[in-house]
């Protein structure tokens, strides 16, 4: 199938010396020279030269000096750009309001996030009723000094005595588990390590989590994870004694996750390969009784939406790409022993909701949310009607009939709301005081034909009374996989870009889970060029109507959308001015060495399944598909960070390294490594400032714009 080949390399060393002025009027970067290594692997045949294979250890010396070279290259391009730190006091004041989290209410107790616009976390709140005086559950922001320890997930015990919370160092997939006394506010004892792609889920004094074996010395941010277990944690009570309840030695590529009903009779078990997941439930009632599985096809996605002493309810798409709701009889669980609750439509059912003895469903309805009310029969009752065409998260139980819900838009900051079932009224609980008009802006949505004729959507934002003279500056982004949709959202980040004429343009490529699974099959594996089709076609689309032209267009996206950006530009590297690929998995042939990558080959497939997937995968894969004949690349500044053991840096440097030594012409090819940071989630405000300070005065700078505004 393939063997690795690898033999003496040499260093070229990693000074940069003077510039060149380039065609563009900027200067020409000269480079840190790179070393080379001859490492080739074979496929099915096809020898294929892995050169900077050297960069994939993070922990070697020369590795940190190829970053230190590389960085001063960044940071003094970035540093010459006049506009860059009035930019970043702007998105600094941006981003300086109070923005509230979704309330809930837990045994007569209201609980909410809020941060007071520049805190690096937000807080976690407690008070009696949403009227009275708030005092703070749990500050994140005392965890660390710079704010990088971030908060992943907590859980109450059922009892509210204690509160177990999960943190991120750095943003790593890592996490560590506390146990804070809820009426002290004090810590216990407890202290979990090497949990990874876990909650926290209580069942009397205890609770239940998801781990890994620590990984070897130095290789916690690289090695391949396998074989997760899920351990049951007694308060009081060292890890080491911690009891096993669950391992599979059979599927060591496989996740596992354990949850407890309210009423603590089921433990339900999620079992998943990557793609989707089984479900088992065990009934503590009955002594000795084991899993039962009620969902068996792990190519489906399965979750339970509710359970109580009579009935579990589960969402699927198991014979319903677009969701359907199932009812089972805790007294006859099977998977076979069901009847549809609520069927699939022709919408995409993307959440659920009880809310007392009613359903809350949330469906996707060209792109937007639509929310409706069922009654505990699913009967149909009415639509609840959101404020305009956007997002809508709700926050409800079973327990009572208190519903909140946050919405947002492109021109809708987030906003919390609370809705009253009995009257069907919503009232405003939050607005955030956001310096930004919406009344100056407008959002189009569109569809346009992909290079097959499949019709795409599109939302587009600019500001009231744009020209459409082929010359406005476009930020074009996407995503395109593993079922993720892109829903309309705001973001203060983007407001200098618009402000000062520019078009900020989201496209819904396939690939993405907007219109259920068939939507999203129709962009993976031997089907993901229809991505690329699909974001090219969106550029297409832009200049034919005559909004802009190939000069003045950017795009970006991050993780697969990192993928997305370096594939399209190495396809059509003429359609565009500027790429930002943040965190992309560039090496398509060797994306599943590492961490958890294994678990994206149900979107990709992988490089040593068959011989016609690997050709396939080696035709698009971005660091294997860079042009070295003059042809004139975009200016590309990649991202990465030092900590991200999701998409691992390597991916980044690697692509780096071949672009700057390939023949691209003569615009930049830079990379911006940070550091104590991650894929990308709990970042702190501070360095998220910082990262979108960079990124928007590269892309602006050269487009040629001049922000004043």
């Amino acid at each position: 199938m393939k063997k690795t080949v690898i033999m003496a390399g040499f260093i070229l060393g990693t000074g940069a010396s003077a510039c060149l002025v380039g065609c563009n009027g900027q200067a020409k970067l000269d480079y840190p020279e790179t070393k080379t290594v001859d490492t080739v692997d074979v496929y099915f045949g096809t020898a294929v030269a892995d050169p900077y294979r050297w960069l994939e250890d993070d922990n070697s010396e020369e590795t940190a000096e190829w970053v230190k070279a590389q960085n001063a290259v960044t940071n003094a391009y970035l540093e010459k750009i006049p506009f860059r730190e009035t930019l970043r006091n702007k998105l600094t004041a941006l981003s300086n309001y109070e923005k509230m989290g979704t309330p809930w209410k837990e045994k007569g107790k209201y609980y909410f996030f809020k941060n007071n616009g520049l805190q690096n976390q937000s807080v976690l709140y407690e008070c009696d009723s949403l009227k009275g005086e708030p005092h703070i559950l749990l500050d994140p922001n005392k965890l660390s000094e710079d704010g990088t320890v971030s908060l992943a997930s907590f859980s109450f015990s059922k009892n509210r005595k204690y509160l177990a919370y999960v943190i991120s160092r750095s943003g790593s997939d890592w996490n560590e588990i506390y146990v804070m006394d809820t009426a002290t506010g004090k810590l216990l004892e407890d202290h979990i390590m090497w949990a990874k792609f876990t909650g926290v889920s209580w069942q009397g004094d205890g609770f239940y989590y998801s781990a890994y074996d620590a990984p070897a010395d130095g290789k916690g941010l690289s090695a391949k994870n396998e074989f997760q277990k899920v351990y049951y944690h007694k308060i009081g009570t060292p890890q080491s004694d911690d009891r096993l309840e669950y391992m599979n030695k059979q599927h060591p590529l496989r996740f596992y996750q354990a949850g407890v009903t309210d009423d603590e009779r089921f433990i339900c078990l999620y079992e998943s390969d990557g793609e989707g997941n089984a479900v088992y439930v065990k009934d503590t009632k009955k002594p000795g009784s084991g899993y039962v599985c009620i969902a068996k096809d792990m190519s489906k996605d399965n979750s339970i939406v509710h359970a109580d002493d009579q009935r579990i309810l589960l969402k699927t798409n198991d014979g319903a790409p677009n969701y359907k709701i199932l009812e089972f009889d805790v007294n006859n669980l099977s998977a076979d022993k069901s009847k549809v609750l609520i069927a699939e439509n022709e919408h995409l059912l993307e959440g659920v909701n009880m809310a007392g003895d009613k359903i809350i469903a949330v469906y996707m309805e060209n792109i937007a949310n639509h929310a409706y009310l069922f009654d505990g029969k699913g009967n149909k009752m009415r639509e609840i009607h959101l404020p305009t065409v956007g997002s809508v998260g709700f926050s409800s139980s079973s327990k009572h009939n208190e519903v909140f819900y946050s919405f947002s838009s492109y021109t809708f900051p987030g906003t919390i709301y609370k809705y009253d079932i009995d009257k069907d009224v919503s009232s405003l609980i939050f607005s955030p005081d956001v310096d930004f008009n919406p009344e100056d802006y407008v959002t189009e949505q569109i569809s346009y034909p992909s290079k097959d004729s499949t019709m795409v959507n599109m939302f587009i934002t600019y500001k009231k009374g744009l020209e459409k003279n082929g010359k406005n500056p476009v930020f074009l982004y996407g995503y395109g996989g593993f079922n993720i949709s892109l829903n309309p959202g705001f973001g203060a980040m983007r407001i200098p870009f618009i402000s000062n004429g520019g078009i900020y343009a989201v496209a819904n490529l396939r690939g993405g889970g907007e219109f259920g699974e068939t939507w999203h099959k129709a962009g993976t594996k031997m089907n993901k060029q229809n991505v690329f089709d699909d974001f090219i076609s969106a550029a297409e689309y832009l200049i034919r109507e005559g909004y802009t032209s190939p000069e003045h267009i950017a795009i970006n996206g991050g993780s697969n959308g990192g993928l997305l950006v370096g594939a399209v530009v190495n396809q059509r590297p003429d359609l565009f001015r500027v790429a930002v690929p943040q965190v992309g998995v560039m090496d398509m042939l060797r994306y599943h060495k590492f961490t958890i990558g294994w678990n994206w080959a149900s979107d990709y497939g992988r490089s040593d399944d068959n011989k016609e997937m690997f050709e396939y995968l080696y035709r698009y894969s971005p660091l294997h598909s860079i042009k070295n004949d003059g042809t004139k690349y975009p200016a590309i500044m990649v991202t990465t960070a030092d900590h991200d053991d999701r998409v691992v840096p390597a991916h980044s440097f690697k692509y780096t390294a071949q672009l700057q030594a390939s023949d691209t012409g003569n615009e930049p090819k830079i990379i911006r490594i940070d550091s104590k940071a991650g894929h990308g989630g709990g970042k702190p405000i501070a360095k998220v400032i910082e990262e979108q300070t960079d990124i928007w005065s590269f892309i602006m700078y050269n487009l040629d714009m001049n922000p004043t505004e």
